[in-house]
């Protein structure tokens, strides 16, 4: 029965049995994300070919910059820089065990006068009490005595200039009353801990040495 019917009618039914539309679509999809694909590959190329090109010119910079640093620069002139930089720290070095050797030798010798300064202070007690004596004394004797007694008097004052001069120049300030003339308040500066200790001297609840003492003590 086949072979009866014409060829052309079997090969027009046999083509319309043949549904190749989606087939042809899916090439069509395909072939455009073939292309948005190589589209995409393209730019990234594109991108990268510039990101080359500046990182390029940046070594090129950088190079140059590098040349020009080690050309002025020579290793000489850094050797003698380094020598003459550890000559001046031996220097500075020295200086600053000279320095504290010194600190040393005048803290040994401030350590001493203050303690020549405490004997001279208790000497001067006993000192003070002998010129008063000397000068009631002269007060009831001849009249030929008065010039002398004037010169105790004098000798009196210069002692107690002195004291105040001295402990001026250890940073204390003896003050004194208006109304009897008693030195009643000092002030003790240190200037290495910045401290100001103000004392009320009461000669009738402490003695001359406890105050030297606590003098010292604070500074």
């Amino acid at each position: 029965m086949l072979l009866e019917e014409d060829p052309s009618t079997l090969i027009a039914h046999t083509t319309q049995n043949f549904n190749i539309t989606p087939d042809r679509h899916a090439v069509s999809r395909v072939a455009e994300s073939l292309s948005t694909l190589q589209q995409a590959r393209d730019l990234r190329l594109r991108e990268s070919e510039t990101n080359l090109k500046k990182l390029a010119r940046t070594l090129n910079t950088l190079q140059s910059q590098h040349q020009e640093v080690t050309s002025s620069h020579s290793s000489a002139e850094h050797a003698s820089l380094i020598s003459r930089l550890d000559t001046q720290k031996f220097r500075v070095a020295k200086n600053v065990s000279d320095l504290e050797m010194e600190t040393e030798r005048l803290q040994t010798q401030l350590a001493e006068l203050q303690a020549r300064l405490q004997e001279l202070e208790l000497q001067g007690v006993d000192g003070g009490d002998a010129a008063s004596t000397n000068t009631t004394t002269g007060e009831n004797g001849s009249g030929s005595g008065g010039g002398g007694n004037g010169g105790q008097v004098r000798s009196v004052e210069d002692e107690v200039l002195l004291r105040l001069k001295v402990y001026r120049s250890l940073g204390i300030e003896i003050e004194r009353e208006e109304q009897d003339g008693e030195f009643t308040r000092a002030v003790v500066r240190n200037d290495r801990r910045g401290d100001v200790c103000v004392v009320n001297v009461d000669r009738h609840r402490f003695s001359r040495f406890f105050y030297a003492n606590y003098f010292w003590q604070t500074l």
